[in-house]
Parts: C-alpha cells; structure tokens; sequence
C-alpha cells in the first residue's frame, strides 16, 4: 500500500489460514504496527486459547501492538490484554463488569443492535459484513451505506469488517464513511513480511 494504513487496521487473527508458522506471521504483522492484533481462533476451547493468548501478547508487547481477546474474558484479564471482543449475545449475558481497564468491543449487523451495544458499554463496535467476503458466502455484503449508517448512529468509534482487503483504495473509501478503521482477516494472514 503507497499510503501506511497499518496504523487503521485491526488484524483479525486465523491461524488456519496463516502462511507461516502462526506465530511467525503475528510477529511479521507486528513488525508493521496495525492499530490491534484481535486473536480470535474460536475453535480453541478456553485453556487452549489462553496459553495462545499469553504466546500472542508476549509478541505484541514486544512490538509495542494493543493486544486484544475474543470472547474469553478470562484470557483477557490473565493476559493484560489492551481489550476483549464480545459477541451480542455475550455482552448482553454479561456486560462489562470486572473488567477493569480493558477495553470492550461487539461486533453488530445492524443500527439497531449498534445501539444496543453502545447502550450496554461496548467501548467500539465491528460492524460487517461490509464486502463480499468468503467466511459469509450465503449472505449478501451491507456495503458502504450500512456502514455510514451504523457510524452516525453511534458515537462510539466503529470499525468495519468483511471482505476488505489490504488495498488502499478501498480501505480510504471504507473510511471515508466513518468508520475509525478496518479489520482484515484473510490477507493478514496470508501477506508477505
């Protein structure tokens, strides 16, 4: 990319796309100072993820990268992580209490459910998906429009996910409805050092 987006991009991790070995490429991506590393890996059962949480950090902390949990708000308090990212249906279960510092983000599909994570204290929104992307082959793309709705709904920052790519052209028009950044899953954890 001409201009440096890194510092707008989250990297929604996938080790099973990873080109590398999975850590190798978390500390290639570091290397380049996305805004956030997001371990999502949804498939690992709790003890699992934590113990790849703390490998994960420990190379973010190195480099200086926020480091964010997915779902397991255990990992995220035993890890120090910067912020946890919550389903809906877990932040309406749970809420943000006991969480100190850390931040809280939820991934929403419409204005609506926007909302209703701003109300119960998600700190920033993932909204999606935004683009055709493979992980969501049976449902149409939001698009742009969805995106700038959700960003002026809310006053929180909103980050858009779902089929973006690491092309600068797309990412700036993605942000130029809003949105705070981007997520980028797929070529994050295929791209070159």
């Amino acid at each position: 990319m001409e201009k440096d987006l890194w510092p707008r991009i989250t990297v929604v991790t996938n080790r099973k796309l990873s080109v590398r070995p999975f850590l190798e490429q978390i500390e290639s991506l570091c290397k380049k100072r996305p805004e956030r590393i997001l371990l999502r890996e949804k498939d690992l059962e709790q003890e699992a993820y934590t113990r790849l949480a703390g490998k994960v950090k420990e190379i973010c902390d190195r480099y200086q990268v926020p480091f964010y949990c997915h779902t397991y708000r255990e990992a995220a308090v035993k890890t120090e992580a910067a912020g946890l990212h919550l389903p809906l249906p877990v932040l309406r279960s749970t809420g943000t209490e006991d969480l100190g510092k850390i931040a809280v983000g939820c991934s929403v599909h419409s204005v609506q459910e926007a909302e209703e994570a701003a109300a119960l204290g998600a700190d920033y929104l993932i909204a999606g998906h935004i683009y055709a992307t493979e992980c969501k082959k049976d449902l149409p793309p939001r698009g742009v429009k969805f995106l700038k709705e959700v960003c002026q709904a809310v006053s929180l920052p909103v980050y858009a996910i779902g089929g973006i790519r690491l092309d600068q052209v797309q990412i700036e028009k993605t942000l130029a409805v809003g949105a705070m950044g981007v997520c980028i899953m797929s070529e994050a954890m295929t791209c070159e050092p």
